[in-house]
Protein backbone atom coordinates (compact mmCIF):
# COMPACT_ATOMS: atom_id res chain seq x y z
CA UNK A 1 0.00 0.00 0.00
CA UNK A 2 1.44 3.35 -1.04
CA UNK A 3 1.10 6.38 1.19
CA UNK A 4 -0.13 9.69 -0.17
CA UNK A 5 1.99 12.68 0.72
CA UNK A 6 0.77 16.25 0.99
CA UNK A 7 2.84 19.39 1.06
CA UNK A 8 2.16 21.49 4.17
CA UNK A 9 1.66 25.20 3.81
CA UNK A 10 4.25 27.41 5.44
CA UNK A 11 3.45 29.81 8.29
CA UNK A 12 2.11 32.42 5.83
CA UNK A 13 -0.29 29.93 4.24
CA UNK A 14 1.90 29.67 1.13
CA UNK A 15 2.57 26.26 -0.41
CA UNK A 16 6.26 25.35 -0.84
CA UNK A 17 7.56 26.26 -4.28
CA UNK A 18 10.58 23.93 -4.42
CA UNK A 19 11.28 20.42 -3.17
CA UNK A 20 13.83 21.86 -0.75
CA UNK A 21 11.09 23.94 0.90
CA UNK A 22 8.76 20.95 1.14
CA UNK A 23 11.23 18.50 2.68
CA UNK A 24 12.70 19.18 6.11
CA UNK A 25 16.46 19.34 6.09
CA UNK A 26 17.38 16.99 8.94
CA UNK A 27 16.48 15.73 12.37
CA UNK A 28 18.43 17.71 14.91
CA UNK A 29 19.94 16.20 18.05
CA UNK A 30 16.89 17.48 19.92
CA UNK A 31 14.83 15.00 17.92
CA UNK A 32 12.49 17.32 16.05
CA UNK A 33 12.23 18.60 12.53
CA UNK A 34 13.03 22.28 12.09
CA UNK A 35 9.78 24.24 12.32
CA UNK A 36 7.65 21.13 12.96
CA UNK A 37 5.96 19.46 15.87
CA UNK A 38 8.22 17.43 18.11
CA UNK A 39 6.70 14.14 16.88
CA UNK A 40 8.45 14.67 13.50
CA UNK A 41 11.57 13.04 14.89
CA UNK A 42 9.57 10.03 16.02
CA UNK A 43 7.93 9.73 12.59
CA UNK A 44 11.31 9.92 10.86
CA UNK A 45 12.73 7.31 13.26
CA UNK A 46 9.77 5.03 12.56
CA UNK A 47 10.34 5.46 8.83
CA UNK A 48 14.00 4.53 9.29
CA UNK A 49 13.09 1.44 11.33
CA UNK A 50 10.62 0.33 8.62
CA UNK A 51 13.33 0.76 5.96
CA UNK A 52 15.79 -1.28 8.02
CA UNK A 53 13.15 -3.99 8.62
CA UNK A 54 12.36 -4.32 4.90
CA UNK A 55 16.01 -4.38 3.87
CA UNK A 56 16.86 -6.97 6.54
CA UNK A 57 14.01 -9.17 5.31
CA UNK A 58 15.24 -9.13 1.70
CA UNK A 59 18.87 -9.71 2.70
CA UNK A 60 17.90 -12.58 5.04
CA UNK A 61 15.76 -14.23 2.34
CA UNK A 62 18.61 -14.13 -0.17
CA UNK A 63 21.23 -15.30 2.32
CA UNK A 64 19.03 -18.19 3.44
CA UNK A 65 18.33 -19.26 -0.15
CA UNK A 66 22.04 -19.15 -1.02
CA UNK A 67 23.00 -21.16 2.07
CA UNK A 68 20.34 -23.78 1.28
CA UNK A 69 21.68 -23.94 -2.28
CA UNK A 70 18.19 -23.19 -3.55
CA UNK A 71 17.65 -21.70 -6.97
CA UNK A 72 18.00 -17.94 -6.53
CA UNK A 73 16.87 -15.16 -8.86
CA UNK A 74 19.86 -12.91 -8.22
CA UNK A 75 18.52 -10.17 -10.47
CA UNK A 76 15.26 -10.00 -8.49
CA UNK A 77 17.10 -9.90 -5.17
CA UNK A 78 19.46 -7.24 -6.50
CA UNK A 79 16.50 -5.09 -7.53
CA UNK A 80 14.81 -5.54 -4.16
CA UNK A 81 18.02 -4.73 -2.26
CA UNK A 82 18.59 -1.64 -4.42
CA UNK A 83 15.09 -0.41 -3.63
CA UNK A 84 15.67 -1.08 0.05
CA UNK A 85 18.96 0.79 -0.01
CA UNK A 86 17.29 3.74 -1.70
CA UNK A 87 14.56 3.76 0.95
CA UNK A 88 17.16 3.50 3.73
CA UNK A 89 19.23 6.31 2.23
CA UNK A 90 16.21 8.59 1.98
CA UNK A 91 15.26 7.87 5.59
CA UNK A 92 18.84 8.46 6.78
CA UNK A 93 19.03 11.85 5.07
CA UNK A 94 16.64 13.23 7.68
CA UNK A 95 19.10 12.55 10.50
CA UNK A 96 22.20 14.33 11.66
CA UNK A 97 24.66 11.61 12.73
CA UNK A 98 24.52 12.75 16.37
CA UNK A 99 20.71 12.58 16.34
CA UNK A 100 20.65 8.79 15.90
CA UNK A 101 19.56 7.08 19.08
CA UNK A 102 21.48 4.15 20.48
CA UNK A 103 18.61 1.85 19.46
CA UNK A 104 18.89 3.04 15.84
CA UNK A 105 22.67 2.61 15.93
CA UNK A 106 22.21 -0.97 17.17
CA UNK A 107 19.70 -1.66 14.36
CA UNK A 108 22.09 -0.24 11.75
CA UNK A 109 24.94 -2.35 13.15
CA UNK A 110 22.75 -5.47 12.94
CA UNK A 111 21.89 -4.58 9.33
CA UNK A 112 25.58 -4.22 8.56
CA UNK A 113 26.25 -7.69 10.03
CA UNK A 114 23.45 -9.18 7.92
CA UNK A 115 24.84 -7.48 4.83
CA UNK A 116 28.27 -8.93 5.57
CA UNK A 117 26.79 -12.44 5.90
CA UNK A 118 24.97 -11.87 2.62
CA UNK A 119 28.20 -10.73 0.94
CA UNK A 120 30.00 -13.86 2.15
CA UNK A 121 27.19 -16.12 0.86
CA UNK A 122 27.23 -14.34 -2.50
CA UNK A 123 31.02 -14.64 -2.71
CA UNK A 124 30.81 -18.39 -2.06
CA UNK A 125 28.08 -18.71 -4.70
CA UNK A 126 30.17 -16.75 -7.21
CA UNK A 127 33.27 -18.84 -6.52
CA UNK A 128 31.28 -22.05 -7.02
CA UNK A 129 29.95 -20.71 -10.33
CA UNK A 130 33.51 -19.89 -11.42
CA UNK A 131 34.74 -23.36 -10.54
CA UNK A 132 31.90 -25.00 -12.45
CA UNK A 133 32.49 -22.83 -15.52
CA UNK A 134 36.23 -23.64 -15.42
CA UNK A 135 35.52 -27.39 -15.23
CA UNK A 136 33.04 -27.14 -18.10
CA UNK A 137 35.45 -25.10 -20.26
CA UNK A 138 38.25 -27.60 -19.66
CA UNK A 139 35.95 -30.54 -20.49
CA UNK A 140 34.83 -28.87 -23.72
CA UNK A 141 38.41 -28.10 -24.68
CA UNK A 142 39.46 -31.73 -24.08
CA UNK A 143 36.50 -33.04 -26.06
CA UNK A 144 37.32 -30.82 -29.04
CA UNK A 145 41.07 -31.47 -29.01
CA UNK A 146 42.67 -34.27 -31.04
CA UNK A 147 45.77 -34.19 -28.83
CA UNK A 148 48.01 -32.58 -31.46
CA UNK A 149 49.11 -29.78 -29.21
CA UNK A 150 48.83 -31.51 -25.86
CA UNK A 151 51.67 -31.21 -23.36
CA UNK A 152 52.14 -34.98 -23.33
CA UNK A 153 52.57 -35.13 -27.12
CA UNK A 154 55.10 -32.27 -27.11
CA UNK A 155 57.10 -33.83 -24.24
CA UNK A 156 57.17 -37.18 -25.97
CA UNK A 157 58.55 -35.49 -29.08
CA UNK A 158 55.66 -36.66 -31.21
CA UNK A 159 54.55 -33.17 -32.13
CA UNK A 160 56.46 -29.90 -32.45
Amino acid sequence: MQQAFTLPADGAGRMPQTPAEAVPSRISPGGGLPGRASDGGAAAAASLVRAIDRLEEVVDQETTALRRRAQVDLKEFNTRKSHGLLELTRAMRLFEPEALTEALRVRLAALRARLEANRAALAMHLEAAREISTIMAEAMQKAESDGTYSEAAVRAGLRQ
